[in-house]
């Protein structure tokens, strides 16, 4: 890293900053994309078919995966009528269908439907419609979130643990192959890295067992049910926990090695082992994240082929810079002159990291651009306001690394050789080696002569005594990477809920499609009869929206012959059984031709009974009645 003044750095370091915070305004956490959303349904929901369905079909935004309890029709008894699993419609991914029984009652039946998504995260929801009439049913379809189960608790906390485990394997390696390789022999940097590979591998293992209960919504008991574990390793995302699985393996026997070549005191020619390690892990570090980014979020969506070398370049960039965090604290946190971490060691992570927050910075604005879509999102969907949350933490991040940068240049100029920024007349030359917190070198007596010293390994550690000003300038820099560390791991726990949060985009196309699709009004027409010639016909009845709410209702009356009529007097009150909620009078009045009320007021969703009395003449009425669901306001 340059180690010019501070005040040389701060115009780069505030124009990367503004520039950081205005992207991250959009930034996403690590790679996403759509979950799908139910756009349609046959017979839609709320439907009062005349005729038996022969089958349910459901149509999603984007391919869903099916399992034997994918979809569920329910009898108003609570008895299933569909005998057979769910299979896709005409072969198309998209798509869900069942065949229903034979001869089904009269009344309302219920469709509970779970499926697994094309970015791996189960959705769930269910609907109603009736058979002839509307009936009671007391069918209980769960309506709450696909992750609120044992098993997805248990999932979610396992995928943090994976997130944690590759950020300190993969930043724990980076800073021992690019900044200090000599740290490859201090034990704290050992452990760290097999903490972050045991963390890895034990949370995939649980991952690849949770995943049936966890796409099913089945006990945690099922976790090793022989029928779900083969469904999980035919599927995308089972495959890929197996494949790093697989890579942890060949880490595994990388760092075995290593750990034999240190106790051995072999390293062979160190820039030709040095070279290949770096080659080596940085291909093992992308292959690892692309287990994540193959069968999650980016791997569904807009622009795929994009997505996905874009998420794996944010994975690998949030491990480089939060594992090399962590791995710098523990050795900042030792004491010991002799076992300080030297200060361009400290320098050349302060590079790496800069480096590592640029490419977050840059995936990020492509993330969230892909996942949010507008503004107005960040403020009106779960996915924007969890975001939001993400940005705040982001902007401390920032401000904790900005200290550290200076504090990092400040500690490596005071560690420099005395007067290598000042001219100076020519002079004999004596190198001598002392590392940060050390005692002196003897000096050379040969002027070309370059002394080297325990935990140097030709790394160009040379620095002059730090005295009392590099002492301080180390220990507050240890103190604002502790604290930089701290926020960068509450940024990864907020980061794990994001991937598990429908995007914004992919709320806002769900809402779209379903809006398309849904009736903008509900209309039912009642026949009447007064038992005498001339008094019969019909009444159409039309509720817009008919959602809760302010509504518009339109009465028109037609005779036997479907002309339309002119009566006297039309009355519509609104009653709810169930709640106990009317007569609401809608108070029509006579528009010339038909009956019209524009500020009815429908307090609670369900299904209402609508009463409707006809008067033809000074003593001739009569009243009918007729029911229609009134649905819940619609959702930004």
């Amino acid at each position: 890293m340059p180690t010019g003044s501070p005040p040389a750095r701060r115009p780069s370091i505030a124009l990367v900053l503004v520039a950081a915070v205005l992207a991250l305004v959009f930034a996403g956490a690590g790679p996403a994309s759509a979950h799908a959303g139910l756009s349609g349904s046959d017979p839609a929901e709320a439907s009062v078919l005349q005729t038996e369905p022969k089958h349910v079909t459901l149509t999603f935004t984007e391919s869903v995966s099916l399992s034997d309890e994918s979809l569920r029709v329910l009898s108003p008894n609570n008895e299933r009528v569909n005998p057979r699993p769910a299979q896709h419609a005409d072969g198309k991914q998209n798509t869900a269908r069942v065949e229903l029984s034979d001869k089904l009652p009269q009344g309302t039946y219920t469709v509970a439907w779970r499926v697994v998504s094309a970015d791996g995260h189960p959705i769930s929801g269910a609907f109603v419609f009736s058979v002839g009439k509307t009936s009671g049913t007391v069918a209980v379809a769960g309506t709450g979130s696909p992750d609120d189960t044992a098993a997805g608790r248990l999932y979610a906390i396992f995928r943090y643990v994976a997130y944690t485990g590759l950020a300190l394997l993969v930043g724990a390696a980076a800073f021992v192959l690019v900044c200090w390789p000599a740290a490859a022999a201090v034990r704290p940097v050992r452990r760290l890295l097999a903490v972050g590979w045991l963390a890895l591998a034990a949370s995939t293992v649980a991952l690849l067992l949770l995943r049936g209960p966890y796409e099913t919504g089945g006990q945690v008991a099922s976790a090793f049910d022989p029928e779900h574990l083969g469904r999980t390793v035919s599927g995308r995302p089972g495959a890929a926990l197996i494949a790093r699985l697989a890579l942890l393996a060949v880490a595994a026997v990388l760092l075995k090695r290593r750990a034999v070549r240190i106790e051995r005191h072999d390293d062979g020619s160190p820039a030709e082992a040095d070279a290949r390690s770096r080659l080596t892990w940085a291909g093992l570090a992308l292959a690892l994240a692309c287990t994540w980014a193959a069968a999650e979020h980016a791997s569904a969506g807009i622009q795929v082929p994009l997505a996905v070398p874009v998420a794996v370049l944010h994975l690998v960039a949030m491990g480089v810079w939060l594992g090399g965090l962590l791995t710098l604290v523990l050795l900042l946190r030792r004491r010991g002159n002799d076992q300080d971490v030297p200060a361009s060691a400290v320098g050349r992570f302060s590079t790496l990291a800069f480096a590592a927050v640029a490419v977050l910075v840059g995936t990020g604005v492509y993330q969230s651009w892909r996942q949010v879509g507008s503004w107005d999102a960040l403020w009106t969907t779960s996915y924007g306001k969890t975001l939001v949350v993400k940005i705040a933490a982001v902007v401390l991040v920032l401000c904790a690394a900005s200290f550290s940068r200076r504090w990092t240049a400040r500690l490596v100029n005071a560690t420099l050789p005395a007067g290598e920024n000042l001219p100076l007349p020519e002079r004999e030359r004596v190198s001598a080696l002392h590392m940060v917190g050390g005692p002196a070198a003897p000096a050379a007596t040969d002027p070309g002569a370059t002394p080297e010293g325990p935990g140097r390994g030709g790394d160009g550690d040379d620095t002059a005594p730090p005295g009392p000003r590099a002492d301080g300038h180390r220990r507050a820099l240890r103190r604002t990477v502790m604290l930089e560390a701290v926020l960068g791991v509450v940024v990864l726990a907020i980061t794990t809920l994001l991937t598990g949060t429908q995007p914004s985009r992919a709320a806002a196309e769900t809402v779209a499609v379903a809006s398309a699709e849904e009736p903008q009004a509900k209309v039912v027409t009642v026949p009447f009869d007064m038992g005498k010639a001339g008094r019969r016909g019909s009444v159409q009845i039309t509720l817009a929206p008919g959602r809760v709410g302010e509504n518009t209702v339109e009465a028109v009356v037609y005779t036997a012959d479907a002309g339309l009529a002119t009566v006297p007097e039309l009355r519509l009150t609104l009653t709810q059984e169930e709640l106990g909620i009317g007569p609401l009078d809608a108070r029509l009045k006579n528009q010339k031709g038909y009956w019209a009320a524009y500020d009815l007021q429908l307090p609670m969703p369900g299904v209402w009974t609508l009463n409707i009395t006809v008067r033809t003449t000074d003593i001739d009425q009569v009243t009918v009645h007729e029911t229609v669901r009134i649905t819940s306001p619609r959702r930004p």
